[in-house]
């Protein structure tokens, strides 16, 4: 069987690791310098539910260490897809699973969105924790972000929040950053989030687990997509 382009990214995709893959049309999301990359891919890591059941009052080593491994894994799939492209003679770029850049306006950011690209592309939503949601595994997740000038089917954008009215993770948050306000597209980061609140809790309060360590809290009481299974 002949497989589409679109096919083969996924296939390569799913190979190394990813849990879902999505395409996006990002005309009129992009800024300035990347507005001929019209194409979003956006790729979907699960997290491990045993280590995600284990973050209850606090993040854990185990959970701390897994973050980061599963970062460096989403950088090394959209990697492969960025060099499938480009071997195809189109442009691409793989962004950072994981880098802030501070700028001007925001000090806890990166280059591009992987959220934007992730709703766009119809894999979830982003929840009252600010965090990407699915139907599948909720926000037991990572994400990584492939950007291109080829083109591809799209799928069908998520535009609104399925949360209604759960509010766990908002009380969960032991920084009191989550405000508590469903998402819909366009809305602006800080309607969901003190995101200075948020990082400055883990910088205080978490050392002894790492440097850079994140809370996690807000994932692992999220009731949507969690299983917990005991054979």
């Amino acid at each position: 069987m002949n497989l589409t382009f679109r096919e083969k990214i996924i296939e390569k995709a799913i190979s190394m690791g990813a849990s879902k893959v999505g395409f996006a049309k990002l005309e009129n999301f992009l800024p300035d310098n990347f507005s001929h990359l019209k194409t979003g891919i956006s790729i979907i890591v699960r997290l491990s539910d045993q280590i995600m059941n284990d973050v209850v009052d606090k993040p854990t080593h185990t959970y701390f260490h897994h973050y980061r491994t599963v970062n460096f894994l989403i950088d090394q799939i959209t990697l492969a897809i960025t060099i499938m492209i480009q071997n195809e003679g189109y442009l691409a770029m793989a962004i950072p699973a994981s880098q802030t850049v501070k700028t001007k306006t925001d000090a806890y950011t990166g280059i591009f969105q992987h959220k934007t690209v992730a709703t766009l592309a119809g894999l979830g939503w982003i929840g009252k924790n600010a965090c990407l949601v699915t139907e599948e595994f909720g926000p037991r997740i990572r994400l990584g972000t492939v950007l291109t000038n080829m083109i591809l089917p799209y799928d069908e954008p998520i535009r609104n929040s399925k949360c209604g009215n759960c509010n766990i993770c908002v009380k969960k948050c032991p920084a009191l950053a989550l405000k508590g306000n469903n998402w819909y597209q366009g809305m602006d980061r800080d309607a969901l989030i003190d995101a200075f609140a948020c990082s400055s809790y883990m910088s205080e309060q978490y050392k002894d687990i790492g440097r850079g360590s994140v809370c996690g809290l807000c994932i692992s009481s999220c009731p949507k997509g969690t299983k917990i299974i005991r054979k």
